[in-house]
């Protein structure tokens, strides 16, 4: 008999619990932004809504799109983060390929409508915002692709690819995140209604591009770990 095995299975289950906290904590986080983005691409029929400036008259194509990519987004933001639960998903594989299929999915909805919304109407922010929200939505579709694509290959760099995806989906999330802090710190200095003031135009790129570097650096840096770490030794009883 050898004392790893039982050690492993403990600290693989302290890991687990861990993990599942974490993600509950980050959907918990979430929902308002899921429930607020689901709910406005649901009232795309409703009057009021149609009066907003989200709604173009005689733009059928533009409005599906944008409406569609919100409900689409909103539930892309509250699955994706289950993805992070590789201890669990080890234990049934088949339900995490079926949600990391439906996860790709959503992704490559959201993103593709996105992308013909802009290429339609373009943003309110004028074209660096175009540019910010093209590169993002470009972006998703590829992360979710290259996952699909890798995990069909068997090929362990799906996970990384993942690991993007998941980011890029949390990035609405984070552009509104990253405004309620900056009006609670600054009172909104920087801002304007146009989206084209300093902090805007700044918040174009950073909402997603920051969090990208850094997941990319964590990568690079585990790889490196796992190059250098020694082989493992079984120790007898």
């Amino acid at each position: 008999m050898t004392a790893m095995p039982s050690r492993q299975r403990v600290k693989d289950t302290g890991l687990a619990a861990l993990s599942v906290a974490a993600v509950v904590l980050l959907i918990l986080g979430v929902w308002w932004f899921v429930a607020y983005s689901v709910g406005r691409g649901l009232s795309i029929a409703d009057p009021e809504e149609q009066a907003t400036r989200l709604f173009h008259a005689g733009a059928p194509v533009s409005n599906v799109a944008l409406y569609g990519h919100m409900v689409v987004g909103g539930l892309l933001t509250c699955l994706a983060p289950l993805q992070l639960l590789g201890l669990v998903w080890r234990r049934v594989p088949w339900q995490h390929r079926a949600l990391g299929y439906a996860v790709a999915s959503l992704a490559l909805g959201t993103g593709v409508a996105g992308l013909v919304y802009i290429a339609q109407q373009g943003t309110i922010g004028g074209p660096l915002m175009n540019a910010g929200f093209g590169l993002y939505g470009a972006l998703m579709v590829l992360a979710a692709l290259q996952t699909v694509r890798l995990a069909r290959r068997r090929d362990p760099a799906h996970r990384d690819w993942a690991l993007r995806l998941v980011v890029l989906a949390l990035g609405s999330w984070l552009f509104r995140v990253h405004y309620g802090l900056w009006v609670g710190v600054t009172g909104g200095a920087a801002m304007t209604d146009d989206f084209r003031g300093a902090f805007d135009r700044v918040q174009t790129f950073a909402f997603y591009l920051p969090y990208l570097a850094l997941l990319e650096l964590y990568l690079r840096l585990f790889r490196r770990r796992d190059v250098f770490r020694p082989a493992p030794t079984h120790v007898a009883e």
